[in-house]
């Protein structure tokens, strides 16, 4: 009777563990389709390439982004053509033009605008928060001001020239300056033949002209006879980007491309992760173009590149980051 009692344990027992099996598998195979269907329900995301027509600058910036963005990321460069067509997936333009082709091809597109300035981007992003932003190319006034102070120790006043279109660009440089131990005051250019003779009471005024990003003073056409003038008195012009430092001017800060390219990859992050763009801003770190060949010709002794942007780091870290960054 023991023995059967015995055969009769192990045979439920046997059959107990036999009825796992089936258990087991089961929950093997709802754990796999689980992860198969998160798979299909989350495909690589996708990024648009508007280019700014200049092939080089363009397949540079493509390079840096697919460096830069998650391998899950995919970026295709697309023509104007097909701007229309796009119904997912953000689209990065560079440039003002190549933005405002996206932007009226396609009214519903995410846009991050590259390789543009804060006054260009900030309307488009005020009325649509969330869905247009911009890494800014443009350097806060206040920071160019401190270059040129970091170079002139000894400066205190800056000329400034504006036309009645722009001179409320300089608005909040004005009410910044005195934290610094500086003051500007603006000459209004009434129009183009007026440039030059303008310029000359703006030379005789400050320590050093500040240039901003004013096309209307600051283009190809006028920078030549603006940078001659101010030379044959012995002055200098700090702005109002790096391209115009070769052209003849001291020195200019400016967003190297890398930095630029990283806050696009956090912004891109967080569109991906909430829908939304964050506002148009700054990218943190900035570095300064000089020309040595000018300083030499005016007899200015003239820091090192990298002297210069600590120097300007720490005054805005001492007197703290203000309005204009």
């Amino acid at each position: 009777m023991e023995r059967r009692s015995g055969t009769i344990h192990r045979e439920r027992s046997g059959s107990g563990t036999r009825s796992l099996f089936p258990r087991i598998l089961c929950v093997l195979l709802l754990a796999l389709s689980s992860a198969f269907a998160h798979a299909q329900g989350s495909p690589a995301s996708t990024v648009y390439f508007a280019g700014s027509g200049n092939a080089p600058l363009d397949q540079h910036l493509v390079q840096l982004l697919k460096g830069e963005l998650e391998p899950a990321i995919s970026l295709i460069e697309v023509s104007d053509d097909q701007l229309a067509t796009l119904d997912a997936g953000p689209i990065i333009t560079v440039g003002p033009a190549a933005f405002s082709r996206a932007r009226q091809a396609n009214r519903s597109a995410h846009i991050l605008a590259m390789l543009v300035d804060k006054s260009f981007i900030s309307g488009f992003a005020g009325r649509s928060p969330g869905q247009i932003t911009g890494v800014l190319y443009d350097v806060p006034l206040i920071r160019q001001a401190l270059t040129g102070k970091a170079i002139l120790p000894q400066a205190t006043k800056i000329a400034l020239l504006a036309t009645a279109d722009s001179v409320e660009l300089y608005e909040p440089l004005i009410d910044e300056l005195p934290t610094y131990g500086m003051s500007a005051r603006i000459f209004l250019v009434d129009n183009n033949d007026k440039l030059i003779p303008t310029l000359v009471r703006a030379l005789g005024y400050g320590d050093f002209l500040l240039a901003a990003p004013d096309s209307a003073i600051y283009n190809p056409r006028t920078i030549k006879h603006i940078l001659l003038t101010a030379y044959r008195r012995n002055q200098i012009v700090i702005g109002p980007t790096q391209a115009y430092v070769k052209a003849g001017s001291l020195a200019s800060s400016y967003a190297p491309f890398p930095e630029m390219v990283e806050m696009a990859g956090n912004f891109l992050a967080t569109f991906f992760e909430t829908g939304k763009f964050p506002a148009p801003s700054y990218p943190e770190d900035f570095r300064v173009e000089v020309n040595a060949q000018v300083a030499r010709s005016l007899n200015i002794p003239l820091p090192s590149r990298e002297d210069i942007a600590t120097r300007v780091d720490r005054q805005l870290t001492v007197n703290g980051e203000v309005s204009d960054e």
